[in-house]
């Protein structure tokens, strides 16, 4: 009894009266079922090409999507000192899911999963883990922290002195994307990081002269790992190829021929993508009635979620998804100008940047505007590790919601 009576009042002194943001909380938790039914819907010819259960992916993503939901409703009733200081949370992530990162490289092929050439999930019974998903997250904590330590009081300093702050920052980044984007060939989680260590960066009280000596290294770097793996040339290739016409059109004829690709077609999965949004229509094809997911589009639970989405329920379909998601990335905007403890709103801030920039790069790489980054939709997509990351993500932000209750200004 009197070790039932410790664990009740351990229990008790980790609540408060003190409300999280629930609007948050609903929000995130429809687009989470929203993607558990399109994973049902759009995994119809994958199901068959692999002969499993018609409700395998089905299955899979309810358990993680209800998973996800306990993890946020229960992170959004703890007190946020409790998540970040008493337990750790966010460098336990960041740790263990680092080391996971490292050491698949090393295991056994019935250990891991292989996809073109490239090991990303770690295999265990009944379940895979991609520990990439777990890295973005903890990264983002690992920057708040260190960023309100080193530069929230930090006084105007010469741009060399700032220059040997930011350098060992570079550095971890520059090690983690020789595991992400070489070893796994994912050079989108990379850049998705080093966009979001910039903007983090800037709000952090960093000067524009730095952050543009940033930008320029960045895309160097970014122009490097390209120029090192063959088939991100071929992609860059392919892509430029479907969109050269209209990126070309503006300049003068002599241009237009030294910048021209002929050898490579129309990337065929970005032509079926916008057929199948072309299919889609005002108002969807209905739901499960989509033709372009029958072969034409492999996986398209998963990086082309969208394309698919929209052909079942159309444009206005469409709509009423995106402003589920913009009403959560609002929220999440919002606690994170509002909080008063600064490695909360910088935490607050990378988690809400996290989520609408993947959300950039996928729908402008299915429609063509940028080469295909393979990024997950937040919420929407297929995946176990993905969603499970987020359901830690927003938990963490609704636990940190119940901070701005003492202030003057509260979410209305």
């Amino acid at each position: 009894m009197k070790s039932l009576e410790r664990i009740l009042n351990k229990a008790k002194s980790w609540e408060d009266d003190r409300k999280p943001d629930y609007y948050l909380l609903y929000f995130a938790s429809i687009l989470m079922m929203i993607g558990m039914v399109f994973s049902y819907s759009l995994s119809i010819f994958t199901v068959d090409y692999y002969d499993y259960n018609q409700f395998h992916f089905f299955i899979r993503q309810t358990l993680v999507v209800f998973i996800s939901l306990f993890i946020m409703w229960s992170f959004a009733h703890i007190k946020p000192s409790v998540i970040f200081d008493e337990w750790k949370l966010g460098w336990r992530i960041f740790g263990i899911s680092v080391f996971l990162m490292i050491i698949m490289n090393f295991l056994p092929a019935f250990l891991v999963t292989e996809s073109g050439g490239a090991t990303r999930w770690i295999r265990l019974p009944g379940i895979s883990i991609a520990p990439v998903e777990f890295v973005k997250l903890g990264f983002i904590y690992y920057l708040s922290w260190s960023f309100h330590r080193r530069f929230t009081d930090l006084k105007k300093i010469s741009l060399t002195k700032e220059a040997k702050l930011i350098i060992p920052y570079y550095i971890i980044l520059g090690v983690l994307a020789v595991f992400i984007a070489i070893l796994q060939k994912d050079l989108g989680n990379t850049v998705l990081m080093a966009i979001i260590m910039l903007f983090m960066m800037y709000y952090a009280n960093r000067s524009l002269k730095i952050l543009s000596l940033i930008i320029i290294l960045s895309l160097s770097a970014f122009g490097a790992l390209i120029a090192m793996a063959p088939h991100r040339v071929g992609r860059i290739k392919s892509w430029w190829s479907s969109v050269q016409d209209s990126y070309l059109s503006p300049f003068p004829t002599w241009v237009q021929d030294a910048l021209r690709v002929t050898e490579f077609d129309e990337p065929g999965q970005v032509s079926n993508s916008l057929n199948a949004i072309y299919n889609g229509g005002y108002f969807g094809q209905g739901l499960a009635k989509g033709s372009l997911k029958l072969g034409f589009l492999p996986e398209v639970h998963t990086d082309f979620v969208l394309a698919g989405l929209m052909e079942e329920i159309g444009f206005f379909g469409l709509l009423v998804v995106m402003a589920l998601l913009i009403v959560v990335i609002i929220r999440i905007f919002r606690i994170s100008r509002r909080v008063p403890n600064q490695i909360y709103h910088l935490f607050t801030l990378g988690v809400a940047l996290m989520i609408s920039i993947s959300f950039v790069i996928n729908s402008f790489g299915i429609t063509g505007m940028i080469p295909i980054k393979g990024i997950a939709v937040p919420f929407l997509s297929y995946g176990g590790s993905s969603i499970l990351g987020l359901g830690l993500a927003i938990g963490m932000v609704l636990s940190i919601s119940k901070e701005i209750d003492d202030r003057k200004e509260k979410i209305s």
